[in-house]
């Protein structure tokens, strides 16, 4: 069974969405370049040295800005293969929304809808 492994969210006003966050759940939110933007990691649980959370259920996530493919929040779920979830999405009547997308040191992810219009992601572990 595939879980969810990570969450996004994403915002118009960066400082304000960290503000917000940050003061009411005390999450830490670090800001990072990435490609031509920026991304905001989001620590909701600590993490080890893989960054992979160290407390059973717990899951982090990142912020960025809005845009018309991501205009809600997008939860990601782990799987072995991306390339394989994105060919069972299509076969059961989703699509793509971003192709498999490589994230250096980590792995890869892509963004797809399910057949209710759903953004949702899924990302695989580099090997």
């Amino acid at each position: 069974m595939d879980k969810v492994v990570h969450f996004e969210i994403p915002v118009d006003d960066l400082e304000r969405a960290k503000s917000f966050y940050g003061s009411i759940f005390g999450w830490e939110l670090v800001t990072t370049p990435i490609g031509d933007g920026e991304y905001t990691l989001v620590t909701t649980t600590p993490v080890d040295e893989s960054m992979r959370s160290t407390e059973s259920g717990g899951i982090n996530g990142g912020m960025m800005q809005r845009s018309e493919a991501t205009p809600n929040p997008v939860i990601t779920i782990g799987v072995e293969s991306v390339d394989d979830a994105l060919k069972q999405v299509e076969a059961s009547g989703g699509g793509v929304v971003t192709p498999k997308t490589p994230i250096p040191g980590m792995g890869a992810f892509a963004y797809f809808t399910d057949p209710e219009g759903n953004v949702m992601g899924v990302f695989e572990e580099s090997a």
